[in-house]
C-alpha cells in the first residue's frame, strides 16, 4: 500500500491531494467515484483576458499553503500522524510557469524535509496521461493531451513516451480562448464557445493537420475575421469547435494506427468539451479500439494526478533529492525516463501492425489484401496487380468538413503523386482518380512498408525523394514510414493527400521533422538512420531546410 501527498501549481490551479492505492478512510463519500484520492483545489479566474503571470503567481502563494494544509489535515484526521501515515511527497516539476511552479515547488520540498519522506518531481503533462491510464484499466494506451497550453499526441515506445504529434504553434486552449477574448468574452473561453457552437450553423475554417501534426494559430486568425467581417458569432463558434476537435481527432487516429494502438486516453482541460469527447468516442469506435476519459476533475489541473503518478514513481525507487529537485517550465513528456512500467515489449510503437498505417498498402503482391489505415481503404487485387483506394467517410467530422477533406485530399494525392512522379520520384502510376466519390486507383509497388524494412539505404532514398520534392515546390505533408514502400533496392513514396504546393523553407523543414518524428517513434534504434536520412537530404537538397530543421527542434513547443 502507497499512500502519497501531491502538490499541483503549474499555472491556474492551486491544488493538494492525498492518494492511498489502498483506498481511503471512511470519511471519503465525496470521491465515492474512484475510492482513492481526495482533492483540494483553488483555482485562479483572472478578472478578464487570459492567465496573468504575476497575478497567477500571487494566487499560488496564497492558496498553496492553504490547499497543502487541508490535505495534511484530511491525513491527520483519516490515518493519523502525516510523518508516519505517507510514504512520499510528489509535486509537479514541470512543465508550467516558473513562479507558479517554483512555489509549489517550495512547499513540496519544504513539507518532505520536514516529515522525513522521499520527495518526487512529476512531468504534469504524463500525470495527465497516467491518471486516466490508472483508471481506465488500460495496458498501452495511446494518449491525447488537449489543455490551455498544449496539445499533442503521446505513445510510450522504448522506456519513454514518445510526442507522436503536437501543435505547431499553440494549445488547442489558448487558440480557444485567444479567438474568445477577440469577441469580448472573460475566461476561460471554451465553455463559452461550446454553449454557443450548439445554436450555430457550421461555417468552413481552415483544417490544418501537417503528417501527425497540427496548427492552430491560422484558425484562430480565421474565426477573428470572420466575426470582423459579419457572420455570427455563435457560427463562427460552431466551425471552430468542429474543425479544431476534427484535427484533434484525426491525428490520434494516426497515431493509434501508426503505433499499432487499441487504446485511447484523453487528458487536458479541453477534454471536458462534450463534442470532444464525442469525436474521439465514435473515432474508436468505427477503429475497434477503446476510449477513457477521466471524469471532469482528472481533466482539469489538479494534484490527484500529480499524487497518482508520483506514487508508481515512488513505488519504482524514482525520487529526486531536495538539491536536485529545480523545476523545468519545458520540462517535455519525452525527456522522462518511464521506470514505472513494465510492458514487456516497450510499449506501443515498438511494433507497428503491419498495414494498419495511415494508407498503407497490401504488405504483399502475391495475396488478396484489405486494409484499413487511419484514412482510407486499400485493396489489392493479385490477378492485376493493382490498388484500390477508399477514402473513408468519418462519422465524427461534420459532413461539409469531411466531404471537403475528402475530395481536396484525393486530388491533392492524385496530382502530387504524378507530379512527383515526373521530377524522378519513385511513385505508383495513377490509374484513375473520382474526387468526389474519395477514390483512386494506382499501380502497386514495393513488397512492404518502411516500418517493416527500414534500413540505412531505404531512409537515405526517402532523403533523397524528399529533397527532388522540395526542389520542384511541393511538400509530401505525411512522410511517415506507413507512407514509404520498399521493394527490393527500390523506395517508393506514396499517399500524398496532405501534401501541398509551396516555396517556404519552413514547410519544407515541417516534411522533414515528421519523417524523423515518425522513424523515431517507431524504430528501434533511430540515431544512425536519421543520420543517413539527414545526410542524403543534404547532399541532393537544399542546406537550408536542414538549419530550419534544427532551428525548429529548438522551440518551445518541440523542445
Amino acid at each position: 500500500m502507497t499512500r502519497v501527498l501531491g502538490i499541483e501549481g503549474t499555472a491556474w490551479c492551486a491544488s493538494a491531494a492525498v492518494f492511498d492505492d489502498g483506498g481511503l478512510g471512511a470519511d471519503s463519500e465525496a470521491d465515492a467515484a474512484t475510492g482513492d484520492v481526495r482533492i483540494f483545489s483553488d483555482a485562479y479566474e483572472p478578472d478578464s483576458g487570459g492567465l496573468h503571470p504575476r497575478e497567477a503567481a500571487e494566487h499560488m502563494r496564497n492558496a498553496v499553503p492553504e490547499m497543502v494544509e487541508a490535505a495534511i489535515a484530511f491525513v491527520e484526521s483519516t490515518y493519523g500522524p502525516a510523518s508516519e501515515s505517507l510514504d512520499a511527497i510528489a509535486f509537479s516539476r514541470g512543465p508550467g510557469l516558473g513562479p507558479c511552479l517554483r512555489i509549489a515547488a517550495t512547499a513540496a520540498r519544504a513539507l518532505a524535509g520536514a516529515l522525513g519522506v522521499p520527495l518526487v518531481g512529476v512531468n504534469h503533462m504524463l500525470a495527465h496521461l497516467e491518471v486516466g491510464r490508472h483508471y481506465a484499466g488500460f495496458s498501452d494506451p495511446v494518449c491525447l493531451n488537449a489543455s490551455g497550453a498544449n496539445a499533442h499526441v503521446l505513445g510510450h515506445h522504448d522506456g519513454r513516451y514518445r510526442v507522436l504529434g503536437e501543435t505547431m504553434d499553440t494549445g488547442i486552449g489558448n487558440a480557444i480562448d485567444k479567438f474568445t477574448r477577440h469577441v469580448g468574452w472573460s475566461h476561460p473561453g471554451g465553455p463559452k464557445v461550446e454553449r454557443e457552437a450548439a445554436t450555430g450553423e457550421y461555417v468552413e475554417l481552415p483544417h490544418v493537420v501537417k503528417g501527425m501534426d497540427f496548427s492552430f494559430s491560422g484558425i484562430t486568425s480565421a474565426a477573428k475575421a470572420a466575426v470582423d467581417d459579419g457572420t455570427p458569432v455563435a457560427d463562427v463558434c460552431c466551425g471552430l469547435q468542429e474543425t479544431t476537435f476534427a484535427m484533434l481527432t484525426e491525428v490520434a487516429e494516426r497515431a493509434l494506427s501508426l503505433a499499432g494502438g487499441d487504446e485511447l486516453v484523453l487528458g487536458g482541460g479541453v477534454g471536458q468539451n462534450d463534442r470532444l469527447r464525442e469525436m474521439l468516442a465514435t473515432m474508436c469506435e468505427e477503429r475497434g479500439a477503446s476510449f477513457y476519459a477521466p471524469e471532469p476533475r482528472f481533466l482539469r489541473d489538479n494534484a490527484g494526478m500529480i499524487a497518482i503518478l508520483g506514487a508508481r514513481m515512488y513505488e519504482a525507487g524514482d525520487t529526486v533529492s531536495i538539491a536536485e529537485s529545480r523545476v523545468r517550465p519545458d520540462f517535455r513528456p519525452d525527456e522522462v525516463p518511464v521506470t514505472w512500467r513494465d510492458d514487456g515489449d516497450g510499449g506501443n510503437g515498438a511494433t507497428p501492425t503491419p498495414g494498419a498505417g495511415p494508407n498503407s498498402a497490401p504488405t504483399s503482391a502475391s495475396e488478396t489484401d484489405r486494409t484499413q489505415g487511419a484514412e482510407a481503404v486499400v485493396e489489392m487485387n493479385p490477378g492485376d496487380g493493382l490498388v484500390y483506394k477508399r477514402r473513408l467517410s468519418k462519422a465524427y467530422r461534420h459532413p461539409e468538413l469531411d466531404a471537403r477533406l475528402r475530395r481536396e485530399r484525393t486530388r491533392s494525392e492524385a496530382r502530387l503523386t504524378s507530379e512527383a512522379r515526373r521530377v524522378g520520384v519513385p511513385t505508383p502510376v495513377v490509374l484513375d482518380v473520382a474526387p468526389e466519390a474519395g477514390r483512386l486507383e494506382f499501380e502497386f509497388v514495393g513488397t512492404a512498408d518502411l516500418s517493416e524494412a527500414v534500413s540505412e539505404h531505404s531512409v537515405r532514398s526517402v532523403g533523397r525523394h524528399l529533397a527532388r520534392c522540395h526542389g520542384a515546390g511541393f511538400v509530401h505533408g505525411d512522410p511517415t514510414p506507413r507512407n514509404v514502400r520498399v521493394g527490393g533496392e527500390r523506395v517508393y513514396l506514396i499517399d500524398f493527400g496532405l501534401g501541398y504546393y509551396t516555396d517556404h523553407v519552413e514547410d519544407y523543414a515541417m516534411d522533414l521533422h515528421v519523417f524523423e518524428g515518425a522513424l523515431a517513434g517507431t524504430a528501434a534504434d533511430p540515431g544512425g538512420l536519421l543520420d543517413a536520412f539527414e545526410g542524403a537530404y543534404r547532399g541532393a537538397g537544399d542546406g537550408r531546410v536542414l538549419d530550419r530543421l534544427r532551428e525548429i527542434e529548438t522551440r518551445g513547443r518541440y523542445r
